[in-house]
């Protein structure tokens, strides 16, 4: 397996460097052994890098982050917070749906299917993109979180004005890479454990749309879920 071979051409110059890294390496090593022992890992071998598919880092925008893929049969497809067609919505999609109406009066969507945000240039991106079935967290500190800093870090260097939307205590703790020059949004995570402590009534979807506005680029249509 070589990792950054299958890493979406317009992202690998930018992370070149990092994949050179042992962390990235022993990540590696980590992901062969578990598909050796027939372990079953979500999302599909093909989803791993499907955020970064979706969007160039031109095209980035925002930036939503997220933990560890769900680890639901079926659930996962490569993009935070998202699941494919026809799968149930998951708990923290709907508490996302539930702020998105209070805020923007947007109709919730009947399926939680984020790819129509990806499109607009939503970064939909997990600490860690991968994980075993039913073993939330498995794949956590196994090296993914030196790619996907790289990633943070990339943009947050090279491009100005973007919005970095940070839900929970662990997306929280990237802010030391991002700087001065983008608009931070943080609240409680949209899980249900935590919506209620200030996740529900944050606005962030006006406020990512009254800053870009701002900066003079396009506003999220937040009810194009797909």
């Amino acid at each position: 397996m070589n990792l950054y071979s299958v890493i979406p051409s317009a992202w690998q110059s930018a992370l070149s460097a990092t994949c050179q890294r042992p962390e990235i390496e022993q990540l590696t090593q980590f992901l062969t052994g578990q598909l050796a022992q027939k372990k079953v890992i979500y999302p599909a071998q093909a989803d791993w890098f499907n955020a970064l598919k979706l969007v160039s880092p031109e095209e980035v925008k925002v930036v939503i982050l997220g933990q560890d893929p769900y680890h639901g049969a079926g659930e996962a497809h490569g993009l935070a917070f998202s699941v494919p067609f026809g799968v149930k919505t998951p708990p923290s999609l709907r508490n996302i749906w539930q702020e998105l109406a209070r805020d923007l009066g947007v109709t919730p969507a009947q399926h939680g299917n984020l790819t129509g945000w990806a499109k607009q240039g939503v970064l939909l991106l997990n600490t860690s993109l991968t994980v075993e079935a039913n073993q939330a967290g498995s794949h956590a500190k196994k090296g993914w979180e030196v790619l996907t800093d790289a990633v943070i870090t990339h943009l947050a260097k090279t491009q100005t004005g973007l919005v970095f939307v940070l839900w929970g205590a662990h997306a929280q703790k990237k802010i030391p890479l991002i700087g001065p020059s983008h608009c931070i949004l943080r609240s409680a995570h949209p899980s249900p454990l935590s919506a209620y402590r200030g996740f529900l009534g944050c606005g962030h979807f006006s406020s990512v749309n009254a800053y870009l506005s701002s900066q003079g680029r396009r506003e999220i249509d937040w009810s194009q879920a797909e």
